[in-house]
């Protein structure tokens, strides 16, 4: 066999190969996930609408005349989280709680979510939106503020914030799965074809690559 036939050979292998695996791929696409279920923190001055933190509550220092938002909620990316359906509105919040030296107010709203947002076997509780004010000392944290209006706190790994009020009483961010996007109501052939694995148009279509990558390779050969 030539040098030429040799590229040649090995042009048209790799082709078919990579064909064939690039199809088994797409018979094996897994599910792609919606997002994540957790709780997510907001922020407001007390007047402007709210703002998706850039901190954590465990660390984020509000202001005293601040608002904090807590929604839990399925969501894919931060610019798509549902925010609290509650307006950051802190005279309103904190009207009836009196400033005191040594302390800082920070309203609090917190919104446990939809029946859709709700983990399997778990119910979202009957009142949707809570609101409180803290009265705390000046240097406290946004999760400080939060445990001075609603216990009990449930937190996981690296200081997130997994439970409010009890709720949920399990999971931790956990990651939310969809059906394929491409997927169609099967025909009945393909029902038949249905064992779990590649359908039998797929392997078919790879058993042709593989023959035309074959034939190739033959001609090849005797060029040579």
């Amino acid at each position: 066999m030539t040098a030429t036939a040799v590229r040649t050979t090995t042009r048209v292998a790799g082709a078919a190969a990579g064909a064939l695996l690039t199809l088994a791929g797409v018979a094996a696409a897994p599910a792609h996930a919606a997002g994540y279920r957790y709780w997510s923190y907001w922020e407001s001055d007390g007047g402007t609408p709210w703002a998706y933190a850039t901190q954590g509550p465990a660390t984020a220092r509000p202001a005293d005349g601040d608002a904090v938002g807590f929604r839990f909620a399925v969501s894919a990316e931060a610019d798509d989280t549902a925010k609290p359906t509650a307006a950051p509105d802190f005279a309103r919040i904190c009207a009836n709680v009196v400033a005191k030296d040594g302390t800082k107010r920070i309203a609090v709203v917190i919104d446990f979510g939809g029946p859709a947002d709700a983990p399997p076997g778990e119910t979202p509780p009957a009142k949707r939106v809570t609101t409180g004010c803290a009265q705390v000392r000046p240097d406290a944290t946004g999760a400080e503020a939060l445990a001075a209006v609603a216990k009990p706190l449930r937190y996981g790994s690296g200081a997130m914030l997994c439970g409010i009020a009890g709720y949920p009483a399990r999971g931790c961010g956990e990651e939310v799965g969809e059906e394929p996007t491409a997927a169609a109501s099967p025909t009945a052939s393909e029902k038949r074809d249905d064992g779990g694995g590649p359908s039998v148009g797929v392997l078919a279509g790879g058993a042709a690559v593989l023959a035309l990558g074959g034939a190739a390779i033959w001609k090849a050969r005797h060029r040579g």
